[in-house]
């Protein structure tokens, strides 16, 4: 028996070996905290029914995760054919939200196309970045992690993770942002259809008030004592709650499919002395009927107001409605609007037996 060559022993592997092995152990270890992270997050997203503050913890979470940045959803809108941002989370993410992303010529309309993941190591070189973002915000996209967010097998939007700050994506980065998108749209859709059964019970108590508007408004045209001036203000009361009642149902069949994820507002011009007067005019019969006096008093002279008029209008009506409600028989309410410290005040006064002190 003679000893094997002097060549094929090692001669110093072994703390090459250690090393590579220490490496590699702490690789192990980091993903397996990272996939423990994903794990914990993802229980917290299961637990929020609220949208607005699930998509926040989804964009926070997935920036932690990629260690970017910033991160941003969008969520599609089939009805259109776009992608909207929906949650933006970045120092200078301002005005991002809303912003509408069409389908074709786009990063995340590729990926929402396609229902793959997409690295994009420097946006300003690629195509189909979309770069009117950018233009819109001071947030300077370099690079880009985006993965679908699917649930019940549909594609419904796009979690993006932008600007890696330590080197490059990596494989992993987007096996954990997969595994987050997954569990975040679920969560989505859970919240969507918590906020839809909500909506629902709260619409059909909308639709109440113009019902009972008129209900009553018909019934005193029915009286022929009625003076022909009162009855053409009937009319009119008639024609604008017909109106506000399908520009509810309008917008309920909108919200109620709640594929842009959220209720969107219509700022325009509008004069709060003439609205307050509709409101008076719709809530007047409904008094009427239990004896109770409408008193307005709407300073002259304020200023036009910026807002979503009808639904301004909905929250006076339902103030107005209440009122009358849980007043006395032969009561009065007051409807009050005037400008203090460069605001308009508008309150809404009964002789009810008003609310607990508890109960405020």
């Amino acid at each position: 028996m003679t000893d094997p060559p002097a060549a094929t022993q090692p001669l110093r592997p072994a703390q090459e070996s250690s090393t590579d092995t220490d490496t590699a152990v702490r690789d192990y270890i980091a993903l397996v905290k990272r996939y423990e992270r994903v794990l914990e997050l993802s229980r917290n997203l299961s637990g929020t029914l609220d949208l607005s503050t699930l998509l926040r913890q989804v964009i926070e979470a997935a920036i932690e995760l990629t260690d970017t940045e910033a991160a941003s959803i969008l969520l599609f809108d089939p009805r259109t054919g776009e992608l909207r941002f929906e949650a933006v989370a970045s120092a200078q993410s301002a005005g991002m939200e809303g912003i509408v992303v069409p389908m074709e010529g786009s990063i995340a309309g590729w990926i929402v196309t396609h229902s793959e993941p997409l690295i994009v190591p420097d946006t300003r070189s690629d195509p189909r970045f979309f770069r009117l973002v950018d233009d819109k915000t001071t947030f300077v996209t370099r690079s880009l992690l985006g993965v679908p967010l699917r649930a019940r097998e549909k594609t419904i939007g796009v979690l993006e993770a932008l600007n890696k700050k330590r080197g490059a994506f990596s494989g992993e980065d987007v096996a954990a942002l997969e595994a987050l998108a997954a569990q975040a749209a679920t969560a989505i859709q859970n919240a969507r259809l918590f906020q839809q059964s909500d909506l629902i019970a709260e619409m059909v108590h909308e639709l109440r008030t113009p019902l009972a508007s008129l209900t009553a408004t018909a019934y005193i045209l029915l009286r022929p004592e009625l003076p022909d001036e009162r009855r053409g203000e009937l009319v009119r009361t008639l024609q604008n709650e017909t109106a506000r009642l399908t520009q509810m149902t309008s917008d309920f069949l909108d919200l109620a499919r709640l594929e842009s994820g959220r209720a969107r507002f219509v700022r325009q011009p509008f004069d709060l002395a003439e609205l307050a007067a509709e409101c008076l005019n719709v809530g007047r019969p409904q008094a009427a009927e239990r004896g109770i006096t409408l008193k307005s008093e709407i300073q002259t002279g304020l200023p036009r107001l910026e807002g979503d008029r009808p639904k301004i209008k909905q929250v006076l009506l339902n103030l107005l409605t209440n009122a009358v409600k849980y007043n006395h028989e032969y009561g009065s309410i007051t409807v009050r609007a005037l400008e203090q410290d460069n605001h308009v005040i508008v309150e809404v006064q009964d002789t009810g037996r008003g609310i607990p002190a508890a109960d405020l």
